[in-house]
């Protein structure tokens, strides 16, 4: 499950069971919970941490806007995590655990298809107003709205209303699942037991400010910042090229168990440009203190020399235990050269990783080969138990390698390596009607087989030019250009392209996301996440019980059948990962001593702080 857009590509994600009408101050699995009620810190964060100091960082691009939640326009980096705060927060250190913030208590139902949040006396927005129910219902109608990037009423589509109980009491309602599933009888499906964590991850935004503030339309295209509830305001803008905020010393959790050691900075600069080669340069040149270096490249060759050598500046990796989802050369299918699957699983074997990795990547990565990679998720082996039982009805309909082959990405080092790649692939284009005519990969129209690999950063050039040419072995005519990263973006939210460069991050608890990434019903809907345009009724088959899952047993199960079609379906050419963060920073910050399990690099900066603040206080 996803709680809200981020800039951030990483969730760390929660999955929900419970029963009991007892308040809680969290939620777990399996009903427990690694802190208690009285727990004052999370185990990752340090006592010893001071507020005070300045943070500078960077991001790409520019930004045109203040709101988050909407489809048009860019915001800017930080808006959606400094501003504004959920119900509740997961601990970094429980793959399947969450925390009351704004709502200091959680009552699930006994049959699972309500929640009760109370909503803590002391929650404040910025302004100092109090944080009440009506602004909790408000969210929640607000995102379920066509005011807001379709990507929100789709993934709460199942919750169905809020009623307001009393100032501090708000009660989610959750739509009854309408869906059956087969091979059980035809019984009903049970409730969806992510409902009430989705439902605590909502953000919440003052009802009072967007009644006088324009939330979409032409009226909201200024750039007055919002307001929230979260430890930062906006303090200064500079429109697309830096955003500064400022810790508030009004916040009123600083010293809440979940803020605890957190968020530490009194100020967040944020400066952007142009692209991460000009970025590199002006972190080494002293213009911020902090970066994450995704750029094999980058981390090798110029994150060296003297600074680097006395200690000035730091590149550590940080190892984390994220499911590190799937990287890939996506396929829009909705393009006819991409429709047939011979095509597609083609394209793949023209990909040579090895080389690449050991060429341009100082050999720091590990090839993919799940959509669950890193993660105990991931399809291994041959189906069994289970996931055969899921998989076993559609035998007929799915390519016999689901049940026949292990998930595994073409091999270069082979004997014939990719000469030998590049026949099996001749062989495939030929059966799916795609013939070389006058030295030109045709098909039988005598319309060549051409296409454009759309990039948002020009770093990215270096690995298609040898991929290119690989497929122009193959008669194609591949073109790859790098464009401007608004223009990207619109042309991504409404799939005008042939090939991108994308990444689907995963959780440990995949949940109603997957509607976003591969059902049919998100496949038409401009913004949302189906890029490759999949429209497979087993796929949906396979995404339903991975929302519907009741123990973690058929979550698992159900993760790695659908693991297994969409492998065969040939959607991508996969790519890499890391079990670790790469990150570079200036020797100005303190940390805590002990390392949370599962993280993305701007949830472990904001547990650090700054050395100065220390000899001011």
């Amino acid at each position: 499950m996803a709680p809200f857009i981020s800039s951030l590509t990483t969730f760390f994600l929660i999955f929900v069971s419970v029963t009991s009408l007892q308040a809680a101050h969290g939620v777990s699995i399996d009903g427990s919970l690694k802190y208690s009620t009285d727990f004052k810190q999370f185990d990752y964060v340090s006592g010893d941490a001071v507020k005070g100091g300045k943070l500078s960082l960077h991001a790409l691009a520019s930004f045109d806007k203040m709101n988050p939640f909407t489809l048009k326009g860019t915001a800017p980096f930080g808006i959606d995590m400094f501003v504004f705060e959920p119900l509740a927060v997961g601990s970094l250190d429980e793959p399947f655990a969450e925390y009351g913030l704004i709502a200091k208590d959680i009552e699930v139902a006994d049959d699972r298809m309500s929640v009760i949040f109370t909503i803590n006396e002391e929650a404040r927005f910025s302004d100092g107003s109090a944080v009440t129910s009506e602004d909790v219902r408000f969210s929640l109608n607000t995102l379920k709205s066509d005011k807001v990037h379709p990507f929100y009423p789709y993934y709460y589509q199942d919750i169905k209303e809020a009623k307001v109980l009393d100032a501090h009491r708000v009660q989610f309602i959750f739509s009854s699942p309408e869906q059956k599933i087969k091979g059980s009888d035809q019984k009903p499906t049970p409730p969806n037991r992510e409902l009430p964590m989705i439902a605590a991850q909502i953000p919440v935004m003052s009802k009072a400010f967007y009644e006088k503030h324009p939330f979409a339309g032409e009226g909201s295209k200024n750039m007055v910042a919002p307001i929230g509830s979260g430890p930062y305001v906006v303090s200064q803008v500079n429109q697309g090229k830096s955003i500064t905020y400022k810790r508030n010393p009004e916040y009123w959790a600083h010293n809440h168990p979940v803020r605890k050691g957190m968020y530490n900075f009194d100020t967040i600069s944020i400066n952007y440009y142009k692209d991460q080669v000009v970025a590199v340069e002006a972190f080494k040149a002293g213009d911020f203190d902090f970066m994450m270096v995704n750029i094999a490249k980058q981390w090798a060759r110029d994150m060296v020399g003297k600074r680097f050598d006395s200690g000035e500046l730091i590149k550590k990796r940080f190892p984390h235990q994220n499911n590190a989802g799937m990287q890939g050369f996506l396929m829009n299918s909705r393009r006819q050269i991409f429709q047939d699957v011979r095509v597609r699983q083609a394209m793949g074997l023209a990909f040579d990783f090895q080389w690449t990795n050991k060429s341009l990547f100082y050999e720091q990565y590990t090839r993919t080969t799940s959509f669950f990679s890193n993660s105990y998720l991931a399809a291994t082996g041959l189906p069994t138990g289970l996931e055969l039982s899921y998989l076993e009805p559609f035998r007929k309909d799915l390519p016999p390698e689901v049940f026949t082959t292990p998930l595994s990405s073409p091999d270069f080092t082979d004997k014939g390596g990719l000469r030998g790649n590049l026949r099996k692939a001749r062989k495939l284009l030929q059966n799916a009607g795609w013939t070389i005519q006058d030295g030109v990969l045709r098909n039988k129209e005598g319309k060549d087989f051409r296409f454009e690999i759309l990039l948002e950063s020009a770093s990215f050039e270096r690995v298609m030019a040898p991929y290119v040419r690989n497929l122009e072995k193959l008669g194609m005519v591949a073109d790859y250009r790098t464009i401007d990263p608004a223009l990207y973006t619109d042309r991504v939210q409404n799939f005008d392209y042939d090939m991108i460069v994308h990444v689907y991050g995963q959780s440990l608890s995949p949940g109603n996301e997957q509607k976003n990434f591969w059902h049919s019903e998100s496949a038409d809907h401009p913004g949302s996440k189906n890029l490759a345009g999949i429209k497979d009724p087993i796929v949906d088959e396979m995404v339903g019980k991975i929302i519907y899952a009741q123990t973690q047993e058929e979550l698992t199960a159900a993760c790695k059948a659908l693991d297994r079609i969409l492998w065969y379906g040939y959607y991508l050419v996969p790519n890499w990962y890391l079990n670790v963060h790469r990150l570079a920073y200036h020797n100005i910050f303190q940390q805590p001593d002990v390392l949370p399990l599962y993280y993305n690099y701007f949830q472990l900066l904001m547990t650090w702080w700054s050395k100065e603040s220390m000899k001011d206080n």
